[in-house]
């Protein structure tokens, strides 16, 4: 599209002469026919070799580029952007007949089902969402309007999925949350009884696993992201808003308040609160439950700003052990010698 109709489309002002934008790429990599962006400060020397052919960016920064769209935020604005020229993944359209559909399943017309998929008795799909090959859909579940199924992935019996979910490959969508109970020398299962509910607009990483709630239900709160490589066991719930980084694990019961952040590798032990707008930052581990608005990190986690000074005293550590050490021997030679006079 040309540049003053993308202008339009954002509400935003353009510098220079109009264009026809073809694509969107990085500053390093953009053509005479490409828009990018420029939003980390750190990237600002490549303003002045980029061959974009526009950047969304700060009125700051507009007079150092030819063509501009100025923005009071040129990451979203950028974002924005890129879904105008983002193609949809996927050909097919219809439903497949090399797809098994059971009798009872009630599926919209506007649905798509790719080959190979199996949707079960009783299942729901909604309008306008897509199954892509080799997903299973168990019995009683429901997935509800727009929203994008991606290869391979598991949604198990009664589970509920809203509007605009995104479950990328891999994913496992209520399989049993890990419930034993001590049996003499061996384990025996309980059995996992609950379901899933994940709300509207939320998003689902690859190969991300939300257990069935042992009894009741595990809840993923509207507009949360979930990051690939997650786990969240039975019974957790997550609040509206939050985003959870790769490799996180959140243990049975759980909750999580409303934009909490959790970054990557973090654990967090079972039967917690992380309160609302509360930060956990990367590796940390969890051992207690976390007020809101609180920012921590660490294992165990604690305030930041007393693991931050802890960060910095534990490389002295070594040193100061030393010096306590020769301290201390200093300490007992005057010792000595103050008892060897006192003789």
């Amino acid at each position: 599209m040309l540049l003053s109709e993308l202008a339009e489309k954002l509400k935003l002002e353009f510098t220079g002469n109009d264009f026809e934008v073809l694509g969107v790429n990085t500053l390093q990599d953009a053509g005479p026919d490409e828009i990018s962006f420029l939003a980390n400060p750190k990237y600002t020397p490549f303003l002045d070799k980029t061959r974009a052919g526009a950047v969304i960016l700060d009125e700051e920064h507009s007079p150092k580029v030819a063509r501009a769209l100025v923005s009071p935020n040129p990451y979203l604005d950028f974002a924005r952007t890129v879904k105008f020229f983002d193609k949809a993944q996927g050909f097919f359209r219809g439903h497949s007949d090399q797809a098994f559909i059971h009798e009872t399943a009630m599926i919209d017309q506007g649905a798509v089902i790719h080959p190979m998929a199996f949707i079960g008795p009783k299942a729901k799909i909604g309008k306008n969402t897509r199954i892509f090959p080799f997903v299973y859909i168990g019995e009683n579940s429901s997935i509800g309007n727009d929203c994008l199924i991606y290869p391979n992935v598991s949604v198990m019996a009664s589970s509920k999925i809203g509007n605009r979910v995104v479950i990328h490959s891999g994913a496992v969508i209520g399989s049993d949350g890990f419930g034993f109970v001590q049996n003499g020398p061996l384990r025996e299962k309980i059995p996992q009884v609950g379901v899933v509910i994940i709300e509207d607009d939320v998003e689902v990483g690859a190969g991300t696993t939300i257990d069935r709630a042992a009894l009741g239900k595990t809840v993923v709160g509207r507009g949360t992201k979930i990051d690939n490589l997650v786990q969240v066991a039975h019974n957790v719930h997550i609040g509206e808003n939050c985003v959870v980084i790769s490799q996180v694990g959140i243990s049975g019961s759980s909750k999580l308040g409303k934009n909490v952040i959790l970054g990557g590798q973090v654990g967090v032990a079972g039967h917690l609160e992380i309160g609302d707008n509360s930060r956990v930052a990367a590796k940390s581990g969890v051992g207690k439950s976390i007020p809101p608005d609180m920012d921590c990190g660490g294992i165990p986690a604690i305030e930041h700003s007393s693991f931050l000074k802890n960060a910095v005293l534990m490389p002295k550590l070594p040193h100061l052990f030393k010096r306590v050490k020769k301290l201390e021997n200093e300490l007992n030679s005057l010792k000595k010698s103050n008892q060897g006079e006192n003789k």
